[in-house]
């Protein structure tokens, strides 16, 4: 574990894959060790599989997340791209279609749609998703720009397939669309689950991401299955 942390933790996707990165399961994470009295205080550390996360709790359930430097370099995702761009295209179901690429930890290609609502996520995303240019996959989220400080937001995940929101894919797309001109650097991401605030300070800041949590179920995982 990285020196000054609480805790450290990683996190499965539904399929049993193995995720670099949820910007969700951080928080719900920061929530845990609160209640259980593990990460006292209003400032903690958490060792995350992509580095070292400073937390905030900022009361009623919401807690702020430094999430990271976005890597806009193809390596990073991986993305076989033959540069560096804003913007990229590839054929997919039939179209050419226009996608910004970023690394949160995890690869993401985020895509502006008109309508996130009547965006064609089942298709498309599996469709780029399993792109050879890709050789790890990656979460699309099809993003609509509402406002400079708005965005509407579904993402279709790696492991998963469309889930109700995604902490990381909010980076993202606010990463993306920045980088493009497209939305400030303060801005209120709705997805189907809630909505969570992103802020990106400036280019050479990590990301932060804010939001709330809530317990919703208790159980227990023995911990022989743990590896």
């Amino acid at each position: 574990m990285a020196a000054g942390c609480v805790a450290r933790y990683r996190i499965l996707n539904a399929d049993g894959s193995a995720a670099g990165q949820c910007g969700n399961g951080a928080r719900c994470v920061a929530a845990w060790l609160q209640r259980d009295g593990a990460a006292p205080g209003e400032h903690f550390r958490l060792d995350s599989p992509a580095g070292v996360i400073d937390v905030q709790a900022l009361g009623q359930g919401r807690y702020s997340l430094a999430m990271g430097l976005p890597k806009f370099a193809p390596a990073a995702l991986p993305f076989l791209a033959p540069a560096e761009a804003a913007s990229y295209e590839l054929p997919v179901g039939g179209q050419r279609l226009r996608f910004g690429a970023v690394s949160m930890g995890n690869p993401h290609a985020v895509i502006e749609v008109p309508d996130a609502a009547a965006a064609d996520v089942a298709t498309l995303g599996p469709a780029l998703q399993a792109r050879p240019e890709f050789p790890e996959g990656v979460n699309v989220g099809f993003a609509q720009v509402l406002s400079p400080d708005r965005i509407s937001l579904r993402v279709f995940e790696r492991g998963a397939g469309e889930t109700l929101a995604c902490g990381s894919g909010a980076c993202a797309a606010v990463a993306v669309l920045v980088r493009q001109g497209r939305v400030g650097r303060h801005v209120f991401v709705g997805l189907p689950g809630g909505t969570l605030e992103i802020t990106w300070p400036a280019d050479d800041a990590p990301i932060v991401m804010a939001g709330p949590t809530a317990f919703v179920f208790e159980g227990e995982f023995p911990l022989e299955q743990v590896e």
